[in-house]
């Protein structure tokens, strides 16, 4: 694993306005940096990030079957006990999930250790999933990297296949909170993949779902949403007035109910409890004394942070980072500290992530500190032995 600095593409702005990634530039500032990538072999792919990522997997729906058959686990999961049976049932019957990120800190040379797992409303993958790929297929054309160069990256005809296996119903809904260029582009995306798998789709913004006096969500012309993806987490939709109808509500959503159990950093614990020394999980605990410092070589995180909010980190050496933020309300974890490597002036994090059941890609964050944000950037990579 090395970062090579490389000359960025001199129309890449126009290139990525022309295929509608509205947000490479966040409030001035680079999103999306090519100024370098990260280059990997196939060994650290496959048996470093592939291999652990199947696995990680499916030892998070091996909890999910243990947490759906637990009162005394749902409720340590801070999981409303009005919707113990959505989340439950949700997993009997199979509700179709669709995809998930896994997020490591790895050197290249160490195993990946799993920092936390975003199976409910991953972003980031328009970015890992198409653009990086098409930086990648310039790349190549103009001579800057060789014919061979590849990418652990099958990400977009993943979503095709997942999104063919459900195929048959209505009008599939896309769904996010209006005003996030950011959301939109991973909506959007998604919505294209599900067009390739030949499905009908529509958007809505989470705003303008409604409720008919029938207890059916509908979009604003009073039609029926009998399909929905959400980039709406669940722990929000939990509490929310239009949440209360979702268990006797006849619509599908994706992602599923029992996907708030395994984007809960609640179980992060969970999972080192019954897999103690696997090489890629770090020491996770719940934290019974949040109001206590944080123990030297620990990070503390609550259940429903997100993009590094309200997040501290104690170093062995006593540096404290902390990124404040709204997640103070809830449970916390407290788990062993696991640096990110640091590469020049810049922290990597790996985003490896899931469709379906299969391992499909990866994307690479940077950041001038330990804790990786909404404006951490995003390189990307090439595979090369």
């Amino acid at each position: 694993m090395k970062r090579i600095s490389i000359q960025e593409r001199p129309d890449w702005r126009q290139t990525a306005e022309r295929e509608g990634f509205n947000f490479h530039t966040i409030d001035g500032e680079r999103y999306w940096d090519e100024r370098a990538y990260y280059q990997f072999t196939e060994a650290q792919i496959t048996r470093d990030i592939e291999a652990p990522t199947q696995e990680l997997h499916a030892m998070c729906l091996d909890v999910v079957e243990k947490v759906v058959e637990s009162e005394e686990l749902l409720t340590r999961l801070a999981i409303p006990e009005t919707f113990f049976d959505l989340v439950r049932t949700s997993w009997k019957e199979g509700h179709p999930h669709l995809y998930g990120r896994f997020d490591f800190s790895y050197d290249g040379v160490n195993p990946a250790k799993l920092l936390e797992a975003n199976m409910d409303t991953p972003t980031s993958a328009y970015e890992a999933g198409a653009f990086q790929l098409i930086w990648l297929e310039e790349q190549i054309q103009r001579g800057v990297l060789p014919a061979h160069a590849s990418q652990f990256n099958s990400m977009a005809e993943d979503l095709v296949r997942a999104f063919a296996a459900i195929r048959e119903g209505g009008p599939f809904y896309f769904s996010c909170m209006s005003g996030s260029i950011e959301d939109r582009g991973t909506t959007e995306f998604l919505r294209k993949m599900a067009e390739h798998a030949g499905i009908e789709t529509r958007h809505i913004d989470i705003e303008d779902i409604g409720l008919n006096a029938n207890g059916r969500f509908v979009d604003l012309e009073g039609r029926w949403i009998e399909r929905i993806f959400k980039l709406h987490a669940w722990e929000h939709v939990f509490h929310e007035p239009h949440g209360q109808a979702i268990p006797q509500c006849d619509t599908q959503f994706i992602e599923p109910a029992w996907k708030a159990i395994i984007s809960n950093k609640g179980i992060l614990p969970l999972l080192w409890e019954y897999n103690e020394g696997h090489p890629n999980l770090l020491p996770s605990f719940v934290d019974k004394h949040p109001q206590s410092a944080v123990p030297k070589g620990w990070v503390r995180k609550p259940y429903f942070s997100r993009e590094g909010a309200n997040i501290e980190i104690r170093t062995p050496t006593d540096q404290v980072i902390f990124e404040d933020g709204p997640y103070n309300d809830a449970p916390y974890i407290l788990q062993e500290f696991a640096p990110l490597p640091r590469f020049g002036d810049s922290y990597t994090l790996i985003g490896s992530w899931v469709v379906g059941d299969t391992a499909s890609g990866i994307g690479i964050r940077e950041d001038d500190s330990l804790i990786t944000k909404d404006s951490s950037r995003f390189l990307p990579h090439v595979v090369i032995d």
